[in-house]
């Protein structure tokens, strides 16, 4: 495994969405509708969501690769003084369990920590199993959250934080 990280700029947006399409339904299948499902693709990966994200939004969007294949992506912003959050992070399944998306994290951590952050958070579906993995890496729950994204639908979500 030779992992490295390289910074997407709105070129990768359809690489983005290919590597999206590819892990995000199954994430989801589980635990959400598949209307919700096609609702939430729309909502936050059409290529106008993406490129507003990247440009407007100043979200840091990098995609990981194994042995030059691309394997996830992430993205992550400042959200207020000394605190960042990360917006996405998906891995393959394939790719899951081998050390990638600590791999990730610590990335970003290494990148933000350099801009002054003393904190990085994120918001998980409390149903999703990655939950278990960012309590392994460090982060702790803060609070129980739904966000209403429209539609009639709803993120139940924990909002987690890692002090660093």
């Amino acid at each position: 495994m030779k992992l490295e990280i390289k910074t997407a700029s709105p070129k990768e947006i359809p690489l983005i969405r290919q590597l999206c399409f590819s892990i995000w339904p199954q994430t989801y299948a589980s635990i959400i509708s598949q209307e919700q499902i096609d609702y939430m693709l729309e909502l936050m990966y059409s290529e106008e969501a993406l490129l507003k994200q990247m440009t407007e939004e100043a979200n840091q969007f990098i995609i990981v690769y194994d042995n030059h294949i691309p394997v996830g992506f992430a993205s992550y912003g400042k959200s207020e003084t000394t605190t960042w959050k990360l917006h996405k992070i998906y891995i393959l399944p394939t790719q899951q369990g081998k050390g990638t998306g600590k791999f990730v994290i610590d990335y970003i951590i290494s990148s933000i920590t350099m801009m002054g952050a003393t904190s990085l958070q994120l918001q998980v579906n409390r149903h999703n199993n990655a939950k278990t993995f960012y309590e392994r890496i460090g982060f702790s729950i803060l609070k129980t959250a739904d966000f209403d994204i429209g539609n009639g639908y709803f993120m139940n979500d924990y909002v987690m934080e890692k002090k660093i």
